[in-house]
């Protein structure tokens, strides 16, 4: 879909803090336990901290006895072993936490949902800056998937821009900008997204509407997607919406 669409797309390995061919078994575990806001937090924070971590340190979104139980999934998962001082140290330190969302999303797009999925998708399109996340198809349709793991506090105009280069760019059926936090989706990322869509459609009025706590639709093909109360859970339900926003109408 994407060579159809006149782009040369490259694929690329993901930097996840596990090495390629991790078996399915923990592969599936881990896919569980990311599914969990916590969960995600602190494995973010472990990655943060690649010289090695107390599980208190790595996340105070949680109290140091469950802190030390996920410290204890991570080695039982073959992701972490501990240090002589104690400490916890990943096996496959990694840069960044944004892989690893990529991955699980992606994961779980295919497991739920049936999509085709890729992710970490170099675009190569001149002039158009970034990566694909994730890109999905099912029913002829093509999804795009802009995930961001840090703080909304973090995220800039330019950003923003850049993410509507590469959907005007792509132009996939339907556009999901996912903030994998609990914070600020409405009063700072939905803002955002509306001011840069009104940019490209030269002023027009963007109305945005809340789907449901954590979702919303800044366009019928557009969606914010936050992480609260579940992350894929506003995920298929911003995939339910769009697609019945582009079925042809009822008569």
């Amino acid at each position: 879909m994407l060579v159809r669409r006149g782009l040369r797309p490259r694929m690329v390995a993901l930097d996840t803090p596990f090495p390629p061919g991790f078996a399915e078994s923990p592969a599936e575990a881990l896919a569980r336990h990311l599914d969990h806001y916590a969960f995600r937090l602190f494995l973010r924070g472990a990655i943060q901290h690649g010289e090695g971590f107390s599980p208190e340190a790595a996340t105070d979104y949680v109290g140091p006895a469950r802190a030390a139980d996920m410290a204890r999934v991570l080695v039982d998962l073959g992701l972490a072993e501990v240090a002589r001082s104690g400490r916890f140290k990943l096996r496959c330190p990694v840069a960044s936490f944004g892989p690893t969302l990529e991955w699980w999303v992606g994961r779980e797009l295919a497991r739920r949902l049936g999509f085709d999925v890729a992710t970490g998708v170099k675009l190569r399109a001149p002039g158009v800056g970034g990566d694909l996340d994730v890109v999905a198809a099912a029913e002829g349709r093509l999804v795009y998937v802009e995930l961001k793991s840090s703080p909304p506090k973090h995220l800039s105009d330019t950003e923003v821009a850049a993410f509507f280069a590469r959907v005007r760019c792509l132009r996939p059926d339907l556009t999901l900008f996912v903030m994998d936090t609990a914070l600020r989706l409405s009063d700072k990322v939905v803002p955002m997204l509306v001011a840069e869509a009104r940019r490209g459609a030269g002023g027009a009025r963007v109305v945005p509407r809340s789907v449901r706590p954590g979702l919303w639709a800044v366009t019928p093909y557009l969606y914010a997607v936050g992480a609260k109360p579940s992350l894929m859970s506003n995920v298929a339900a911003a995939v339910a919406e769009g697609l019945r926003a582009l079925a042809p109408p009822v008569p």
